[in-house]
């Protein structure tokens, strides 16, 4: 969709700026993904079978990326999720293009998200 790695960061800025809000009484250290160097809080609710994510972020990149993950993974089946081999982030070129600590935070993202299918799965 876009050719420049920068209208690609504005991009992910604008996705961070359309998460819905978030609510403080969710910023615990339960919802809070380890590993990633900003602060990054995501929940998460099951309706008919499908996941529903809610995130935030104290950086406006990292709200970027784990808003592109929830628009990707929410609403989908633990099952779904769980086959997924989240080659999007491959496809599109994101690891690369992030800094070190960011490409680390976005493999935590992702393995929280699977994480949470698992555990999905595993309970029913």
């Amino acid at each position: 969709m876009f050719d420049e790695w920068l209208d690609k960061y504005e991009y992910l800025i604008e996705l961070g700026k359309s998460l819905k809000d978030y609510p403080e009484s969710s910023k615990t250290d339960e919802n809070l993904i380890k590993g990633c160097q900003s602060r990054v809080w995501l929940d998460y609710k099951v309706e008919d079978g499908k996941i529903l994510f809610n995130a935030d972020s104290d950086a406006i990149i990292t709200k970027g990326i784990i808003s592109l993950l929830i628009r990707i993974y929410s609403g989908r089946t633990a099952p779904e999720i769980l086959s997924s081999d989240f080659s999007v982030v491959d496809r599109i070129g994101l690891k690369e293009n992030l800094s070190p600590t960011r490409a680390n935070g976005l493999v935590s993202m992702i393995s929280k998200i699977r994480e949470i299918a698992a555990e999905i799965e595993g309970a029913d």
